[in-house]
């Protein structure tokens, strides 16, 4: 049996519509009939062969985030049954068949149940964005109610799902972003900071009476990792997932806080810890179904035939926060 997938056979070259065979799940796998690929920041430093941490040998499929309908399942296999609805990252580096295909044999241990309330499109924008976020909020920095919490690009991909994580946990949510997104920052639950019209100083001198953060989530990198450094309070938390480059410590160190660091291709690179990543998938659907969560999805309409197009809208920074493909527009 053959499928169709998006094939990149050069780094920045086109995207090519092409014939393959179907994969079959070996053990341990689950077959997925793909209705839905999410895209991201990353996904773009793939295809152009920028990201050093996060290699995919050509020729490689593209597609981090997956959404779509168990079809056959591998030996082995318990907890998911033909036609159930799924979600998940799933591929897209390291030699792993990423989601802009029409099948992809998957790793039990990535997927979960898809919430019931969103649909596939809405789903497929969820698994690196929430991952990346309850890897730093929850699993690093361990956030309790009652704290203040600031997040760094709360528009963003990732950063609209951190507030959100941090509005349900219990935390006093601010958020930098530009004057436009102030509104979608206020509808999210956070307290919106035009880091454009105010110095690092400035706010967390009107917000915090110069005290600082509990907590900082850096989903930007470069300056507003910096500018993090000097808004986390005295013994607070910083956490980032671009932590790249050189960094000046002193700030922190100051402060005596601390820093950590996430990663959060590692299970998907290196084989370990898969099963956590599949815990917080179903800690998404429970967030999700509570209605503590949804993700923000541009509404342009993009298949596999127009995919480029959507790569296009992701680099230029123009999308509605969370870009997605249409795979299977039957499932959709």
């Amino acid at each position: 049996m053959s499928m169709h997938a998006l094939i990149l056979s050069q780094y920045n070259g086109p995207l090519e519509y092409t014939p393959l065979p179907r994969p079959e799940p070996a053990a341990g796998q689950v077959l997925v009939r793909v209705a839905a690929s999410g895209l991201n920041p990353l996904d773009i430093k793939i295809r152009a062969g920028e990201a050093a941490h996060a290699q995919h040998p050509l020729p490689l499929v593209l597609g981090i985030d997956l959404a779509g309908t168990v079809e056959a399942l591998g030996d082995g296999v318990g907890g998911f049954a033909v036609g159930d609805n799924v979600y998940g990252m799933t591929g897209g580096v390291g030699g792993i068949q990423g989601s802009l295909a029409e099948y992809a044999a998957v790793d039990a241990a990535l997927l979960a149940h898809a919430p019931r309330n969103l649909s596939m499109r809405e789903a497929a924008a969820l698994p690196l964005a929430f991952i990346t976020s309850y890897a730093g909020i929850v699993d690093r920095a361990h956030l309790q109610g009652g704290t203040k919490v600031l997040v760094q690009g709360g528009a963003g991909g990732v950063g609209h799902i951190a507030v959100q994580l941090a509005r349900a946990l219990g935390a006093d949510v601010y958020a930098t972003a530009s004057a436009h997104n102030a509104e979608l920052v206020r509808r999210l639950g956070a307290t919106p900071i035009d880091y454009r019209a105010q110095t690092v100083e400035q706010y967390v001198a009107s917000l915090t009476d110069g005290e600082g953060f509990d907590l900082v989530v850096d989903t930007v990198g470069g300056a507003s990792l910096d500018a993090s450094f000097s808004a986390v309070r005295h013994f607070g938390h910083v956490v980032s997932a671009l932590g790249w480059g050189t960094h000046a410590l002193a700030p922190l160190s100051f402060r005596e806080a601390s820093y950590s660091g996430i990663f959060t291709l590692y299970p998907l690179l290196t084989g370990r810890y898969r099963a956590h990543l599949g815990e917080m998938m179903r800690e998404a659907t429970r967030l999700v179904e509570s209605g503590a969560l949804a993700p923000v999805v541009d509404q342009t309409r993009f298949d596999l035939r127009s995919a480029d197009e959507a790569y296009q809208l992701v680099a230029s920074g123009t999308g509605r926060v969370k870009v997605v493909v249409d795979v299977d527009t039957a499932q959709r």
